[in-house]
């Protein structure tokens, strides 16, 4: 029984172990994260462990034998994937790109489909044949594709906003294409015609129903979870945000992923999208590491080795037609050559939603057999051939990007309010002080605080603040840490500064940190930690009333002000403040002792 128990969890077992054991290896010999689920996957499927299993049967405790014991993590994964870029993007943004994802592409999908039916056509297939091919392989992996340009940070370049605008709207097009799917399994017209109508209905209605409840719903609900301080409650709220809304998506016809891509648009605005980005992005990245795995698990080997030059001739034909059609139409719509070469060849293989469009043609029995096979084949090969692409592309993309080109003219970052000069941790009183003195320099500034209706009542006042405790590394990353230019540690609680301090520290090694201090001994803690300026209360009060008693008794201004100077800077040195050039010796220290820790 206790065997039987474990079976089940096997295969998710294998999956967590590639992620926690494997992986990291790879990534030291300078594989992707992409590429190496994508090769572990390959490795753990029925053709190569699987195979050796049979001659060696203990090896079987290695492979994966059910892929669809962790098929839906998969599937969360691209969800998750999704909601979190409706959480960097938000309505306003999304609306300055509907020249390029409605343009561009809609256009791309099109002519894709177009060209491709019209090949398959040529090549033997019936006519219903070669426009589901054409529908399946006209489509990117967004999964991959968005993954490669996050963990490179170019999401926000042009060719970043380029590919994320075709991609998109490919995930729009799936919806109208499994009707289309229908209408050729359907000969009765009449009764197609009002299934299309019912169909269409339920999408625009779950589509609005999610908006409606992501702009009056969600904030509310996520204020009286953060009210009950507890990061487990916050936690279990936002995974039941996104995965619910994809599950009502679902219901009404549209893929998961774009109904939580809407209620992330939804929640961009609000004050809790860094908590909520510092929750989501861990599991996005475990789960996507189950969707690629499961795309390596997929490749028939089998087909390849037995008809190896129709597997490739159809895979280099595909890529090279995709990528020819995206370069050409996003010159067309003012993409620069580099940025669009870049598009063309991370767009050019097929993606994830392609698995669908097949697997309904297959159930349906429009698409059977060897066709399907090799169509199967086809999606996983070129879905494989993404990252070594990505990696081939970038001397080419280099040569082809101009001279003079300069970054700051290009596309901005998806969320441009992390490049702030500061940090402010604490959004009480001293907070609000030190965010109204840098607003009156002109000095951005984002603002973390746990009180959800002190954020609520910041942000009515205008102010840049979120809700958050930065004390979670997670969430100093999803502020902005590694580009600030300083930290304000403001909270009155010592044991949560000392906390903040040595994360910010550890996140970002020259990073300038000011820190209130409650007195000389919380103060000399804070500059053990790494602080920069540690200011005691105590003293700093004390210092204020000798000043203004100096004046009062007669002592000129700016002997009073020298005096407290030199006094403040006995104090500093009391307290063990390191000076500049001390502090820059140790900051080199930590950063190389952090370098040496990644390698």
């Amino acid at each position: 029984m206790a065997a039987e128990s474990i079976s089940h969890f096997k295969d998710v077992l294998i999956e967590l172990g590639a992620a926690g054991l494997v992986i990291p290896i790879l990534k030291r010999l300078g594989v992707s994260t992409v590429l190496g689920f994508l090769f572990v996957g390959v490795l753990l499927g029925p053709y190569v462990l699987g195979f050796a299993a049979r001659q060696l049967p203990y090896l079987s405790v290695f492979s994966i034998g059910e892929p669809e014991s962790i098929a839906f993590l998969g599937e969360l994964g691209v969800v998750f994937l999704l909601f979190l870029i409706g959480l960097e993007l938000s309505p306003e943004r999304l609306i300055t790109m509907k020249r390029l994802v409605f343009g561009l592409g809609g256009l791309q999908v099109l002519l894709t489909v177009v060209v491709i039916a019209l090949a398959a056509h040529a090549f033997g297939l019936s006519e219903r044949e070669s426009i589901i091919v054409g529908m399946a392989l006209s489509l990117s992996s967004t999964a991959i594709v968005v993954q490669i340009f996050s963990e490179e940070k170019r999401l926000g370049t042009r060719a970043g906003r380029a590919s994320f605008s075709i991609l998109l709207m490919q995930d729009l097009a799936v919806v109208p294409i499994l009707i289309l799917l229908g209408l050729l399994a359907e000969p009765d017209s009449d009764s197609l015609i009002k299934s299309i109508g019912m169909a269409v209905g339920q999408a625009i209605l779950a589509a609005a129903l999610i908006v409606v409840i992501g702009r009056y719903a969600l904030r509310p609900v996520l204020k009286l979870v953060a009210a009950a301080n507890s990061p487990d409650l916050f936690m279990a709220a936002v995974l039941f945000i996104a995965i619910g809304t994809g599950a009502l998506a679902t219901a009404a016809g549209l893929s998961m992923a774009l109904g939580a891509f809407i209620a992330g648009l939804m929640l961009a605005e609000t004050e809790y999208r860094r908590a909520i980005e510092a929750i989501i992005e861990p599991f996005k990245g475990l789960l996507l590491g189950a969707f690629f795995l499961l795309v390596g698990l997929g490749l028939d080997l089998q087909l390849i080795a037995t008809r190896p030059v129709l597997v490739f001739g159809i895979a280099i034909a595909l890529i090279v037609g995709k990528a020819a059609v995206i370069y050409g139409l996003a010159r067309l719509y003012g993409v620069a050559r580099h940025a669009a070469l870049e598009s063309a060849l991370l767009l050019g293989p097929c993606g994830e939603f392609a698995f669908v469009i097949l697997g309904t043609a297959a159930t349906t029995g429009l698409l059977v057999g060897e066709k399907h096979e090799l169509a199967l084949v086809t999606v996983s090969f070129t879905m494989l051939a993404i990252p070594v692409l990505s990696w081939l592309g970038k001397p080419i993309v280099t040569r082809l990007r101009p001279n003079n080109f300069d970054p700051a003219l290009a596309l901005p970052q998806t969320g441009p309010d992390h490049a702030v000069d500061v940090i402010i941790a604490g959004f009480g009183r001293v907070g609000s002080l030190l965010a109204s003195m840098l607003r009156e320099q002109e000095r951005t500034y984002l603002a973390l605080d746990t009180d959800p209706q002190a954020v609520a009542q910041a942000r009515k006042d205008g102010h840049n603040v979120y809700y958050g405790d930065a004390a979670d590394p997670g969430i100093l990353r999803a502020s902005g840490i590694d580009s600030a230019k300083a930290l304000a540690v403001t909270m009155d609680n010592p044991g949560r500064a000392d906390i903040i301090v040595r994360m910010a520290r550890e996140e970002n090694q020259v990073l300038k940190i000011i820190a209130r201090a409650r007195d000389e001994r919380h103060a000399m803690r804070l500059y053990q930690a790494g602080v920069t300026e540690a200011v005691p209360e105590t003293i700093e009060s004390s210092l204020q009333l000798g000043e203004a008693l100096l004046v009062e008794t007669g002592v000129p201004v700016g002997l009073a002000i020298a005096a407290v100077h030199e006094r403040r800077d006995g104090f500093r040195k009391l307290l063990g403040r390191p000076n500049r050039r001390d502090a820059l010796d140790a900051a080199r220290k930590r950063r190389r002792r952090k370098q040496t820790m990644k390698q």
